[in-house]
């Protein structure tokens, strides 16, 4: 496992410096300090490795907002919007290779899971988060507000790092009063 994550981490510091174009098998194995035959033992090309550094992204993130959300300090379920959207900053801004990658749409729309798309499986792991921690009530209602939401945040973050490498903060505040007030207004 530990020769896993050097490749993973690899991987992700490669993903900063070049992009998913510049990013190789053997440029990773070089950067982890294993044989290439190690890389390939494990994933059959660089995209199965992206994969594996996705899914890691996406278990880093739902277990930080779901230690926020589990502090609590909200009124109403609704308003972890800005936990989920500042925990996703955090992690664009300061987790190696996400600001490149974030959660494989450059790679492939349907990374996290051939079944779904990337934001498809986004939206169930928040879902499932905030029905279990945040004390939301499942339903269909629920299942179609997670869904709009993340397609929205997703299009309006997009925008506030076309606009700033670091996020424009007025696009970010916008994008969170958005969210807020569409959850708001149905759940309210």
């Amino acid at each position: 496992m530990a020769r896993v994550q050097r490749m993973l981490d690899a991987c992700a510091e490669l993903l900063d410096e070049g992009g998913y174009s510049g990013l190789s098998t053997t440029r990773i194995a070089e950067r982890a300090g294993v044989a290439i035959g190690s890389v390939y033992q494990f994933f059959p090309d660089k995209k199965a490795i992206t994969q594996a550094l996705v899914l890691r992204y996406l278990d880093m993130f739902s277990h930080r907002v779901a230690d926020r959300l589990k502090n609590g300090g909200f009124d109403h379920w609704s308003e972890a919007v800005d936990v989920i959207i500042d925990e996703y900053l955090d992690m664009h801004r300061s987790v190696p290779g996400f600001r490149s990658l974030h959660f494989g749409d450059i790679v492939d729309v349907r990374l996290l899971d051939t079944s779904s798309d990337n934001n498809g499986v986004i939206a169930a792991r928040l879902r499932e988060l905030l029905t279990t921690v945040a004390g939301a009530e499942e339903s269909e209602r629920l299942d179609r507000a997670v869904t709009v939401a993340v397609e929205a945040a997703d299009a309006v973050l997009k925008l506030a790092f076309r606009a700033d490498p670091d996020g424009d903060p007025d696009l970010i505040s916008e994008a969170k009063l958005m969210l807020r007030c569409y959850l708001g207004r149905h759940f309210a």
